[in-house]
């Protein structure tokens, strides 16, 4: 199973990044244990907490808050967000 299926960017998802938050569409299945493990994984960063959410579009969204201060911004700018 792929947890992480792509980054959501949208304006409200590029205010959260200033509160050192990202948005990820996920898998429908995935839980947030294995959400955060994924996001950890795949780029290095501790993650402090993940809120989800279904979407009008029956998408499953999750919000990943980081520890380090930086964090957010440093992933958007190495996956071309920024």
């Amino acid at each position: 199973m792929n947890v992480i299926n792509y980054p959501f960017i949208t304006e409200k998802a590029m205010m959260l990044l200033e509160d050192n938050k990202l948005q990820f569409i996920v898998d429908s299945r995935a839980n947030k244990n294995q959400i955060k493990a994924e996001v950890m994984k795949m780029y290095g960063f501790p993650v402090a907490s993940v809120c989800t959410m279904s979407t009008m579009k029956g998408l499953k969204k999750a919000i990943v808050t980081f520890e380090g201060v930086e964090a957010a911004n440093e992933i958007a700018t190495r996956i071309g967000l920024m």
